[in-house]
């Protein structure tokens, strides 16, 4: 069975470690639970947590939208269908653009061969005009070149991205 991910936003942490070690029998100090916390979290203690929390404010996440792009990829990673809604198009080629690999230059059918690996039915054309419409990758006029576009993912694409690539 798969584990889905579960946000958890705490607003207090320092209240949270008091009432997680209210319910424990022989509790730690109030500093060592905060520190399991973090190591919890993926921190290396509570200062770390603190240090990260305080540099990048979290940035909201549309969990029903990464979920229902999440479904036209399979556990390879490949993309298995092009959706039907653009709002979930653009999100989907967002992991086509994170396989693809940066200041490289294709042909088209380099390009196409690249995108064909990347999915299981094969419309590398339809998919390459969508990247382009959407800015994540670019042409010269000629078709003779094409490259990835450098940008930031949106946070919705950033969590798709991580969801995707798990093994």
């Amino acid at each position: 069975m798969s584990r889905d991910p579960i946000s958890l936003t705490i607003p207090d942490l320092s209240g949270f470690a008091k009432t997680l070690r209210s319910g424990l029998e022989n509790p730690p100090s109030h500093l060592e639970m905060l520190g399991l916390i973090a190591r919890a979290a993926g921190f290396r203690n509570y200062q770390h947590l603190r240090a990260r929390l305080s540099e990048t404010p979290a940035e909201p996440v549309d969990d029903r939208a990464v979920a229902r792009a999440g479904r036209f990829f399979d556990e390879k990673s490949r993309f298995t269908d092009w959706p039907a809604k653009t709002s979930v198009q653009g999100l989907c080629l967002w992991v086509i653009w994170a396989q693809l690999p940066p200041d490289t230059i294709w042909t088209e059918r380099q390009v196409s061969g690249v995108i064909d690996g990347l999915c299981t039915f094969r419309d590398a054309a339809q998919i390459r005009r969508a990247m382009i419409e959407h800015g994540l990758l670019r042409r010269e006029k000629d078709g003779s070149a094409y490259a990835r576009v450098e940008r930031k993912p949106t946070p919705e694409a950033r969590a798709l991205i991580s969801r995707v690539r798990r093994p």
